[in-house]
């Protein structure tokens, strides 16, 4: 292999390299954002069942739940 292919099959290297560890990162990105989607999902799940325990100890305490 003369110098010059060498220095292309090198180059390919370089990039099939980079264009991997931009994927590894997107994915590392992506699995990051889902987390915290899920992470934000449940906060407003338990937002809601507490704001509706609430709702129901005033009701409670009103008698307004007969």
């Amino acid at each position: 292999m003369d110098n010059s292919n060498n220095m292309s099959y090198q180059a390919g290297q370089t990039k099939g390299q980079a264009e991997e560890k931009g994927n590894q990162m997107m994915e590392k990105a992506s699995n990051a954002a889902q987390s915290a989607k899920e992470s934000m999902q449940e906060i407003g799940q338990q937002a809601q069942a507490k704001a509706q325990g609430a709702v129901d100890a005033v009701k409670n305490a009103t008698g307004m739940n007969k």
